[in-house]
């Protein structure tokens, strides 16, 4: 087992940060594409249990002296390192867009959204506070103190590599846990670059680590004991063998799964300004967001019809191509076997008697013809029993379907599997106020198709979109990392005996 400087060298294997130094196992390794050319650009060291352990091993060690560690020198540590993530945003996104095929604008997007949680984070001191109450008997006190788990682990897809993990480990952080990130073996490099900024933000060793790998790494994470709590975002199957695995072991866990994001088109809406933020929403970053928006749902055949047309005007103007041109819409999925994949559902969509209306099967992107691009595809008549509509797609691809009434809109969306994200276009007040009332659905928008909350607030679905009490970041973030302890505190007068005292004290 080698240890390497601090590096981005294309030539050396992307590895692991384990006590402040970056580790290659060097027993298995696995290819690292560039997406816009379809061909292996590097490689990443695939950690066996050991390394794992080890890694568990280092933060266990650091986790007493960090535990301990006043919250306000915690949050200096984050202060400084949004410093240093700001300073390197173009180094950041330029590996973004290398591995993943995120265009720079979308990746300078992503980045900020994860500092937003650093910012938050930096309100350590003010988060941690607890509660006290003086005289909940006599001359007894009370309060409530918010202590760390220990050892805490994140797990984290491929389509944010820099945003997901930050939703994670800098609450973690500031709250008194080290931290162990695995993260997609897809796009590593600006996880792994990301993690090694904490170390010169002063963040000492140990407290967090970073370990590439397949299953045998996250099962190692789920099954070891010192291992307090797991965070994982990926899709649904997964989120259920994170969850039902973790909660066997004894450990909290949070697992964001899958989506299929509706939106509802009113008659009423303004048809215009939807299209816009439909074009945003369905093929920004290729379609590969757990918050893509992959349904419209039309009320009236005007209103989809309208929809339609619009639409695919609007679609004539998409670009679609490699990162390095920021004129570009958006990019390549993220390997040739989802590329496959997507293409798949569309040819199933029109096998079951869908009507492609913009076909995005076969896009011609000049100097990248190997690359692993889907243009953006509209599909109109879609019906529920297709599997495409049964299923999240993660591409490019928005879907019509056309129902009467509002009701039958929402009862679509209420029936489905998913419930992470919905939204719904529309001049009625009264409407939009039933629709957020009634739906069926953890993150909810009225006129915005990404209703993704800010920092403070927390993000998750409902159903099969989330297992887990507790949503990812903002306040649910502090409840998620930190235990509960309430003390009772009373100092008998000196020199006076008390008698035994048998009845509940009230």
């Amino acid at each position: 087992m080698a240890s390497t400087a601090i590096t981005t060298d294309k030539t050396t294997p992307v590895g692991h940060l384990i006590n402040g130094k970056v580790i290659i196992e060097g027993s298995r390794s696995q290819d690292v594409f560039n997406p816009a050319t379809g061909e292996a650009s590097k490689q990443v060291d695939l950690a066996s249990r050991r390394t794992v352990e080890e890694a568990i091993t280092a933060a266990q060690a650091a986790y007493p002296a960090w535990r301990n560690t006043p919250p306000i020198k915690r949050a200096r540590v984050m202060f400084r390192f949004k410093e240093l993530l700001e300073k390197n945003a173009d180094r950041i996104c330029e590996m973004i867009g290398e591995e993943h095929g995120k265009i720079n604008h979308d990746a300078q997007g992503e980045l900020q959204r994860g500092i937003e949680n650093v910012e938050y984070a930096c309100a350590a001191p003010e988060l941690l506070k607890g509660e006290h109450s003086k005289n909940v008997g006599p001359n007894i006190d009370s309060w409530s103190e918010f202590q760390p788990l220990g050892v805490v682990a994140g797990i984290t897809p491929f389509n944010f590599p820099a945003m997901v993990p930050l939703w994670m480990y800098p609450m973690a952080l500031v709250c008194g846990n080290c931290f162990i990130l695995k993260p997609s073996e897809r796009d590593p490099s600006s996880t792994l670059f990301i993690a090694q900024l904490l170390q010169e933000a002063g963040l000492p060793d140990g407290v967090m680590n970073v370990v590439n790998g397949d299953k045998e790494a996250v099962d190692t994470l789920l099954d070891d004991d010192r291992i307090q709590a797991v965070s994982f975002v990926g899709s649904t199957p997964i989120a259920e063998y994170i969850y039902t695995t973790a909660n066997a072991n004894g450990k909290r866990c949070q697992a964001l799964g899958g989506a299929k994001n509706h939106a509802i088109l009113m008659p009423d809406a303004d048809m215009d300004n939807a299209v816009n933020q439909l074009l945003g929403a369905a093929f920004g970053s290729s379609g590969e967001r757990c918050m893509a928006l992959s349904v419209a749902v039309a009320v009236g055949d005007a209103t989809a019809d309208a929809l339609v047309s619009k639409m695919q005007s609007a679609m004539a103007n998409l670009k679609v191509g490699a990162h390095t041109d920021n004129s570009n819409d958006f990019g390549p999925v993220i390997t040739r076997q989802h590329q496959n994949k997507v293409v798949g559902y569309i040819n199933s969509a029109e096998e079951q008697g869908a009507e492609i209306i913009v076909d995005g099967r076969n896009p011609q992107v000049s100097g990248y013809e190997n690359g692993f691009f889907v243009g953006g595809t509209l599909i109109d008549k879609v019906t529920p029993e297709m599997q495409s509509y049964q299923e999240e797609i993660f591409g490019p691809v928005l879907q019509i379907i056309r129902v009467e009434t509002m009701q039958e809109a929402m009862d679509l969306i209420n029936d489905h599997e998913y419930g992470n994200g919905t939204c719904i276009f529309t001049r009625d007040g009264e409407a939009a106020r039933y629709f957020s009332d009634n739906i069926k659905v953890g993150m909810v928008g009225i006129n915005v198709p990404l209703p993704v909350p800010v920092a403070f607030h927390s993000f998750g679905g409902w159903k099969r979109s989330l297992f887990g009490d507790l949503h990812a970041y903002g306040p649910d973030a502090v409840r998620f990392y930190t235990k509960r302890k309430t003390v009772t505190q009373r100092w008998p007068s000196a020199g006076i005996r008390e008698g035994a005292l048998f009845s509940m004290p009230t």
